[in-house]
């Protein structure tokens, strides 16, 4: 791809320090989230740069939680694999979602990079960017959020149990409270939006109450749900073609 063909619409810098200044809130509640998973690293018998490592190459919750518990089950490499895919599958889904923001124009290394960061919360803030999607923003956000995740992870090798469960689980409120961040401004300027924001939460919901749907992962029921709500919004209010060919302002 020429990527000479793109005009950017502000600096790399300035792209960049958004990308950092949104993603602050991410790292806080990383932080958080990454620290109980060392403790969980520290019962598998990882040292904290073991912890830190895979943190950094595997930035997933759910996806080193079934990691550490291989590992200290002793599973095979195939089990882990398996269990890993799965856990983590939805983040197919969400890259082909940020591959639709890409400017035509943009290099593969750069789709490459951004796509090895893909998180919910990285991939939240990205959607949620009007026009096409900068790189330097996602490599912003992963700036300071990668860190905090690694980091964490590390000092709950480290530290194991020391902070009480009720301590750390307040710290991870802040994840939720950049969920409803990203959620709320384009439900209060789209009704059809609002109205399928609502929708996924009653049927995140329902589906634990369904017999089928309640046997399956998490990540799995996501993916469902995605794929079958997303797929009904574009089929009844599709975007109209003049909107998706925005020029990235």
């Amino acid at each position: 791809m020429n990527t000479a063909a793109y005009t950017r619409t502000v600096p790399r810098k300035t792209a960049l320090a958004q990308g950092f200044r949104d993603g602050i809130p991410i790292a806080l509640g990383y932080f958080a989230v990454s620290f109980s998973l060392g403790i969980a690293a520290r019962n598998a018998g990882l040292s904290a740069w073991q912890g830190f490592l895979a943190s950094l190459l595997v930035t997933a919750s759910a996806g080193e939680y079934v990691g550490f518990t291989i590992i200290s089950i002793g599973g095979s490499y195939l089990e882990m694999a398996l269990m890993m895919f799965i856990a983590n599958a939805r983040y197919l889904l969400m890259s082909c979602a940020l591959s639709q923001k890409f400017h035509p124009a943009t290099g593969l290394l750069h789709r490459l990079a951004v796509g090895f960061y893909v998180t919910d919360e990285l991939f939240g803030i990205a959607i949620g960017r009007d026009g096409f999607l900068d790189p330097y923003y996602s490599y912003g956000a992963i700036l300071i959020a990668s860190p905090c995740w690694s980091v964490g992870t590390a000092l709950g090798v480290i530290m194991g149990n020391l902070l009480p469960l009720r301590a750390v689980s307040a710290l991870s409120v802040a994840l939720y409270g950049m969920f409803i961040a990203i959620i709320v401004p384009p439900s209060r300027k789209n009704r059809i939006v609002a109205a399928f924001v609502l929708i996924s939460f009653a049927c995140s919901y329902g589906a634990t109450f369904v017999p089928f749907l309640a046997n399956l992962s998490g990540g799995t029921v996501t993916i469902l749900l995605t794929v079958i709500i997303s797929a009904a919004a574009a089929l009844f209010f599709p975007i109209p073609q003049k909107e998706d060919e925005t020029d990235g302002k």
